[in-house]
């Protein structure tokens, strides 16, 4: 791994990849006050770690200058500063103006949510839409919602609009999406202050069914069947955390964390003690973007698609994790740094979760001939964060195996998003409770891994299974085979997932060989799950396109980082990943990176009310023929000293077990 020794960096930053220090963030803050960039009215959207080129990284020589990015916007002005400061030479080093007619807005900031609510409460005509349905003002919720950009809305082009769906609030502590206020939506100008626009379908019945899963009034008396369940280490983890650095068993990567992003990893790699030497595999993975887009076509309801990430950046609403409740077993936690909206730091406590856990088996066999049965455990390094954008909670967890498979899951709770339920019924939406539904929608990310496999000269190949027809070479008809495509290009590397011929992306290094003479590769193994299913003229498959396809691969640019684009907020399409395409670089036996769309298409359940049992999606990146071998064959049998009691004995001392 690249030596650290000679980075001069602030005292408890030991590399480049470190997160950023609440000492640098402040750093930052006197620059762009300095430089007249940050003043009374500008507010700091997003401040992160401008990381350096991994070849630089990789190379000897001065280490590359510790440099942030900054996206500034002034909520008196329209635009925004997209700003790069040199921490070192503590001066900002670019400085560019932003069109937002053309590049899109800056993501939401945590004021505007107030403020929807705010403008809203005096506007004369969404007071007289609440007098309507007999709603008194201050009870009433909006969610502020990114607004998307729509040609039939042409005066909105460069103006920054939210818009606002309204819920009642029957107690300081109910949870308002129980009574969604349905047929009623308001557009607001945040900068201007002013409603440009009420949409008004009419009083429609609001559910009045509570949805307060934590009053013990609605969900009764909490069961008393549960034992504890106790999980220890009495020696301790078997990782070692140094700065950033995190060693577990054979892997070692570099966690980062971002507050658009959220988690961060680089660096990752295995110490191959067959072959005697560390091993590249990724160098950064990370969520890039995911977005939310709803299936309601009613006029209130059809704008709804939220790029969570690039809109509202998912990092800096991690959730503080707390021993017992969301981690359980020998945890370790690290805070995370972020800016605030002036540019102070503020510290997410507990906002990365480490831990490792039991996975089942590792490999088991008992071998009659030679009288031997022998079994191991896997199991595997845990490190994750949780986020709330809303109403929705996610997971974001990547494991580590001791048989070198990487994967990463994605966890979905919360409440859904919900809306009025006619009495005939809707097409597009489930009835969760009487009166009460949730429109269809879809939850798909986009992972940016950038893939290293033994080195920086990659390829990617489409492999799946081939039946062989009955013939002379097959004359019972039971043979099939596996056909490998190789993606040399970045137009052909943009692929659909398709379970029925089992097809992954082996991402191989054609100039590694393992002992058989093959190219060693890592397989990208998806869920195969739909993708975006808005219609191809949209507004939202122009902005969201990324997730038209399962796999993309581009040739490495440092810029090209978010799957769709830099500035998501109320852009009008095109940017991201069919940007970077378009001039269909070579990606053959290169510099590579590799996107994958993966995610959930929801239909809510009665069972997701009032709050939703976690649902997941992932996938995993498993070793194909870059090992020489089983590279677990020297992981010992258990010693553990737990066993489970027998059933006889656990069925005599259960509450209310019948006992002979």
């Amino acid at each position: 791994m690249t030596a650290t020794t000679e980075f001069r960096l602030d005292a408890g930053v030991d590399h480049p990849l470190e997160r950023l220090t609440a000492g640098e963030i402040a750093r930052a803050r006197a620059v762009l006050v300095a430089a007249g960039a940050l003043t009374d009215t500008v507010r700091v959207v997003y401040l992160g770690l401008e990381e350096p080129d991994k070849h630089r990284l990789a190379a000897d020589g001065p280490r590359p200058p510790r440099e942030v990015r900054a996206l500034l916007h002034d909520v008196a002005h329209p635009g925004g500063l997209d700003v790069r400061v040199d921490l070192d030479a503590g001066e900002v080093v670019r400085s560019t103006r932003l069109d937002p007619a053309a590049d899109g807005q800056l993501p939401v900031l945590d004021e505007e949510f107030g403020l929807v609510e705010e403008i809203l409460s005096t506007d004369p005509g969404w007071l007289a839409a609440l007098e309507a349905r007999g709603l008194d003002v201050a009870t009433v919720r909006v969610a502020p919602l990114s607004a998307g950009s729509y040609a039939e809305y042409p005066e909105e082009s460069g103006r920054r609009v939210l818009r606002g769906l309204a819920f009642v609030q029957e107690s300081p502590t109910g949870h308002a999406w129980a009574h969604p206020v349905d047929g009623l939506v308001g557009y607001v100008d945040v900068v201007d202050r002013t409603v440009t626009r009420i949409v008004d379908l009419g009083p429609v019945p609001i559910p009045t069914e509570s949805g307060d899963f934590d009053d013990p009034a609605v969900v009764g008396p909490h069961r008393t069947t549960q034992r504890p369940i106790e999980i220890t280490q009495p020696e301790g983890p078997s990782f070692s955390l140094e700065g950033n650095l995190l060693r577990w068993e054979n892997w070692s990567l570099r966690i980062g964390f971002d507050m658009r992003e959220g988690l961060v990893l680089h660096q990752i790699g295995f110490d191959d003690r067959d072959r005697g030497r560390y091993r590249p595999i990724v160098h950064r993975a990370s969520i890039s973007e995911m977005v939310v887009p709803y299936a309601d076509p009613s006029p209130v309801r059809s704008w709804q698609n939220y790029f969570d990430t690039g809109e509202y950046l998912i990092g800096r609403y991690a959730n503080a994790l707390e021993l017992g409740c969301d981690c359980v077993g020998d945890i370790t936690y690290l805070d995370a740094v972020i800016a605030d909206e002036f540019g102070h730091p503020r510290t997410l406590r507990n906002a990365i979760c480490l831990h490792e856990e039991d996975a089942g088996i590792l490999w088991k066999h008992t071998d009659l001939w030679a009288g031997s049965s022998e079994t191991r455990r896997q199991r595997r390094m845990v490190i994750s964060f949780f986020t709330t954008i809303g109403n929705y909670d996610y997971g974001f967890y990547w494991y580590l195996y001791l048989d070198g498979t990487l994967e990463c899951e994605v966890k979905a709770t919360g409440v859904v998003f919900t809306s009025a339920f006619p009495d005939d019924g809707y097409a597009y939406a489930t009835q969760l409770a009487p009166g009460l539904g949730a429109p269809y929608h879809q939850h798909l990310f986009s992972a940016r891994l950038d893939m290293t496999v033994d080195g920086v000269h990659n390829t990617v190949t489409e492999v799946e299974t081939a039946r062989v027809p009955i013939g002379p070479e097959n004359p019972r008809g039971n043979a099939f085979t596996h056909r490998v495509t190789p993606l040399t290009s970045e137009a052909t590397a943009q692929r659909l997932a398709d379970n029925r011929v089992g097809r992954v992306w082996h991402v191989t290094n054609p100039g590694s060989r393992n002992r058989l003479g093959n190219p060693v590769a890592y397989a990208l193994m998806p869920e195969g799950l739909p993708e975006l299913l808005a219609d191809e003229e949209s507004s939202i498959h122009r902005r969201a396109t990324f997730a038209t396809k399962h796999l993309w691969v581009t040739a490495f640019d440092p810029d090209e980082r978010y799957a769709a684009g830099d500035f998501v907020n109320q852009h009008v399409g095109g940017a991201g990943l069919p940007a970077y395409t378009a001039d269909d670089r070579s990606v053959d036996d290169t510099d590579l990176v590799v996107w994958h769309t993966f995610g959930l298409t929801h239909f809510p359940r009665p069972e997701d009310w009032p709050i939703m049992p976690v649902d997941h999606t992932g996938f995993r990146l498993r070793p194909v023929g870059f090992f020489d071998r089983n590279p677990t064959l020297d992981v010992p049998p258990s010693r553990s000293a737990h066993c489970s009691a027998s059933a006889a004995t656990a069925r005599e001392t259960l509450p209310g077990a019948d006992r002979d």
